[in-house]
């Protein structure tokens, strides 16, 4: 295998950030050679030796009002990104999530460098909405590294670029996600912990956060008394918090990464919103009931657009809906709580959710169980450049 000696990698946002410095760790340990690296990057990448061009901020912006109002700053940014790529004339470029930003520079490198490789590092969610985006991609990306196991048939389904499955982050820690035998005592003692995880964005804790506590008042009159955990989102601490204040039965609210883990550890079952959290509980072995809610514009969109028959990413991974979830009008503090009762108590609802999480490890578990930051350095060191 030829390694490549000129790599750059864009990222956009903190998670895409995370990956890279990950993958840079793993490039370089695969590679015989030394390797110089340019691009985007964050805090993460940084701590790798990772010089980015811009702060990574510049152009970690979600939402169509936030891009609206910074649509100045990022059309520069994507400017002086595709410069610095076409000067540098890397072997290989890696673009990394965020496909508003790494896709608007994509497209512009393939124009100026037609025979540069570029490898899309996490597939757009293509088989959930919008799926013409899959053959859109084919001029500009020459592989797609998928982080989940369902996304490479997706893609081929689609017509979509080649497309390889070299496993989600969280595989690489397991460690921090399974309970030890003490706090496997707890999970299963009394009084029981139940995880809520409310939504990671202002919109969703502020739509969730009232069902979510009264769901919590119900379920106590229906199981008896248990803990309530919330692991916050930093950013919205005093948002959450405010919010709490209403519930009949207040829950400990915890911060940061590691505490998070430790409530997904002792956790008997969770109430969450849907999104990676719920992949995250699956792979700790936690029941769950999902909810989510979004504004009335945003369903009518979301149903002509969303393609899959789910939105919770565990039963995307196992081909049925294992884990039971309720949208919208469904989304009601009864139903919630009627739900995870049989969850919290035990029983057959309960030992059928368990038996499918324990299929999760195997679907998600790369050959030779390699770690996925490895098995994605091995394709980017594997590109080759067109002649």
């Amino acid at each position: 295998m030829n390694p490549h000696q000129k790599i750059w990698l864009v990222a956009g946002e903190d998670s895409g950030d995370q990956l890279g410095a990950k993958l840079i760790r793993a490039l370089r340990g695969l590679s015989p050679a030394p390797l110089t690296l340019g691009g985007v990057g964050g805090e993460a990448m940084a701590a790798e030796g990772f010089g980015s061009l811009f702060p990574i901020d510049d152009v970690a912006v979600m939402g169509y009002l936030p891009v609206l109002a910074r649509a100045r700053t990022l059309l520069r940014r994507i400017r002086e990104t595709v410069e610095d790529i076409v000067a540098a004339r890397p072997d290989v470029l890696v673009i990394i999530d965020s496909p508003g930003f790494t896709h608007a520079v994509a497209t512009r490198v393939r124009k100026r460098l037609p025979g540069l490789p570029i490898v899309d590092y996490v597939s757009p969610s293509v088989w959930a909405w919008r799926p013409w985006r899959a053959k859109g991609m084919v001029p500009f990306i020459d592989h797609v590294l998928a982080l989940l196991p369902f996304e490479p048939e997706a893609h081929r389904r689609l017509g979509g670029p080649p497309c390889t499955y070299v496993g989600h982050p969280l595989i690489e820690r397991l460690s921090d996600l399974r309970p030890s035998p003490e706090e496997q005592a707890i999970r299963d003692g009394r009084p029981p912990v139940l995880a809520v995880l409310p939504g990671s964005r202002r919109s969703e804790i502020e739509r969730l956060m009232p069902v979510f506590g009264r769901a919590t008042a119900e379920l106590v009159r229906r199981v008896g008394p248990f803990e309530i955990e919330l692991p916050a989102v930093s950013r919205h601490r005093a948002l959450i918090e405010r919010l709490a204040v209403a519930w009949e039965r207040q829950p400990r609210i915890v911060h940061g990464e590691p505490a998070k883990h430790a409530t997904f550890r002792r956790a008997r079952a969770a109430l969450a919103a849907s999104g990676t959290v719920t992949l995250e509980l699956a792979l700790s072995g936690v029941p769950m009931v999902v909810a989510y809610k979004v504004s009335r514009v945003e369903e009518v969109i979301a149903r002509r657009l969303i393609q899959v028959p789910t939105i919770v990413l565990p039963n995307l991974i196992l081909s049925e809906n294992a884990m039971p979830e309720y949208v919208q009008a469904d989304c009601t503090p009864e139903r919630l709580a009627d739900t995870l009762a049989p969850l919290m108590a035990g029983g057959p609802a309960r030992r059928t959710q368990l038996d499918a999480l324990g299929r999760i490890d195997d679907r998600m578990r790369l050959p030779g169980d390699e770690e996925p930051s490895r098995a994605a350095a091995r394709i980017v060191l594997s590109a080759r450049r067109a002649a």
